[in-house]
C-alpha cells in the first residue's frame, strides 16, 4: 500500500486517503489505482477504520485515467488473455464491496475516472471550483468503472444522460442543484468540513451505520416492500449488539456513548 502516489493517514477513526499526482491533475496510472485497490481493502478489513475520505493534492481530485499511459499501451491492439485479466484486476475497485461510509472531498477537476471514483462514495461535497463530467465518450469509448450506472442512479435521469452522451463537464452549482453533491464550501474549509462529517459518523456504533448504508444502498434496487423487510430483521440484529444496549444506556446515564464495534 506505500506509494508516493497516494498518501494515507488515520486519526480518530477516520482514514484520509489523497490522490497525490497534482503536477498531472492526479491522473489515475497503473501503480495509483493499485494503490488507491488496495488502501481501500485496508479501510475495508482494519477494525480502527470507520470512515474515509477521498480527496486530491493541489486543487484537483482527478482528471481521470492518464491518456498517455493507455495510448502507448496499444488500444487498437488486439488484447492478450494478460492483459484482460490484469484490467480485470485492476478495475476491481468498481466492484469491490464497500461496508464503511466514504466521503468525497472534491476541489476543482473531477473527470472520467476521478468521477467515477466520486460516485463510488456515499457522500460529496466540494468546492466551487469543482467540476464533473464523463468526457471519454470524445475520446472514442466510454467509461468502464461504473460511472453511466451509478450516475443515473445518482441524478435525475435527463441531466445524467446528458452528461454521459455528450462528455460535457456541469460546474459545482449545478452538481448541487441536481443533489450530486450535498455541500459546497470554500477551498479552505473543504477537507475540514469532511473531516467533521467523518468523525461525527465515526463516533456513532459502527455496526449500525454499517447495517444501515447497507440498507439504503440495497433499497435502490428493490421494491419498497422488500427493502422495509429487509431493513426490519437487519434492524433486529443490530438491535442484539452489545453498542445497541449502550446507546441507551448512555442516555439514561446523561454521558456520551462508548461505541466498540460489538
Amino acid at each position: 500500500m506505500l506509494s508516493e502516489t497516494l498518501l494515507f493517514e488515520v486519526t480518530h477513526h477516520v482514514a484520509v486517503l489523497t490522490l497525490n499526482r497534482p503536477d498531472v491533475r492526479n491522473d489515475m496510472h497503473r501503480e495509483l489505482r493499485q494503490a488507491l485497490v488496495e488502501a481501500v481493502q485496508h479501510v475495508r478489513t482494519d477494525p480502527a477504520i470507520r470512515v474515509a475520505i477521498l480527496t486530491g493534492a493541489g486543487r484537483t481530485f482527478s482528471a481521470g485515467a492518464d491518456l498517455k499511459e493507455r495510448a502507448q499501451g496499444g488500444a487498437a491492439a488486439t488484447p492478450s488473455v494478460a492483459s484482460i485479466v490484469e484490467a480485470s484486476r485492476e478495475a476491481s475497485m468498481s466492484t469491490m464491496p464497500m461496508e464503511k461510509p466514504l466521503i468525497a472531498a472534491i476541489d476543482g477537476p473531477c473527470l472520467a475516472g476521478g468521477f467515477e471514483l466520486a460516485l463510488l462514495c456515499d457522500m460529496r461535497i466540494c468546492t466551487p471550483e469543482a467540476r464533473f463530467g464523463l468526457p471519454e465518450i470524445a475520446r472514442g469509448f466510454f467509461a468502464g468503472g461504473g460511472g453511466p450506472q451509478r450516475l443515473i442512479r445518482a441524478i435525475p435521469q435527463a441531466m445524467a444522460m446528458e452528461m454521459i452522451l455528450t462528455g460535457d463537464p456541469i460546474d459545482a452549482a449545478t452538481a448541487r442543484q441536481v443533489g450530486l453533491v450535498s455541500r459546497i464550501v470554500p477551498e479552505a474549509d473543504l477537507l475540514p468540513t469532511a473531516r467533521q462529517l467523518a468523525e461525527r459518523i465515526a463516533g456513532h456504533a459502527p455496526l449500525a451505520v454499517r447495517a444501515v448504508k447497507e440498507v439504503a444502498r440495497a433499497a435502490l434496487d428493490e421494491t419498497l416492500e422488500q427493502s422495509l423487510r429487509f431493513g426490519n430483521a437487519m434492524r433486529w440484529i443490530i438491535g442484539q449488539t452489545e453498542d445497541a444496549h449502550e446507546g441507551p444506556r448512555a442516555f439514561a446515564e446523561h454521558r456520551a456513548a462508548r461505541y466498540h464495534g460489538r
